[in-house]
């Protein structure tokens, strides 16, 4: 695949993960600042490197269906692994303006 075209279904995974919301916070996923990077290969298999806000997330398995359906639906893709990092360690500095104004974090 080229660089064009993998760019280009990268940006369409971003576009798709930023509609599935953090239900406890209810800000997505991409503003929260939990997607790490998003690698795409040859066959259209997305990895999408992410963390959580906390260790002990209760919505993990929320989360992990609601990505695999967000990525899988972006022409190109043909599947998705989620692979779950805690280095670095998220914090809210990782969120987007938007995010923090959304929750009410002064910056």
């Amino acid at each position: 695949m080229d660089k064009e075209k993998n760019d280009q279904l990268k940006a369409a995974v971003k576009k798709a993960l930023s509609d599935v919301i953090d239900p406890e916070l209810g800000i997505d996923l991409v503003n929260l600042g939990l997607i790490y990077g998003l690698e795409i290969d040859d066959a259209g298999c997305c990895t999408v490197t992410m963390t959580l806000t906390t260790m002990g997330c209760p919505i993990g398995d929320l989360l992990d269906r609601a990505i695999q359906h967000a990525v899988k639906s972006v022409d190109g893709i043909t599947d998705c692994k989620i692979m779950l990092t805690w280095e670095p360690a998220w914090t809210v500095d990782r969120m987007s303006k938007y995010a923090k104004i959304a929750l009410g974090i002064h910056m």
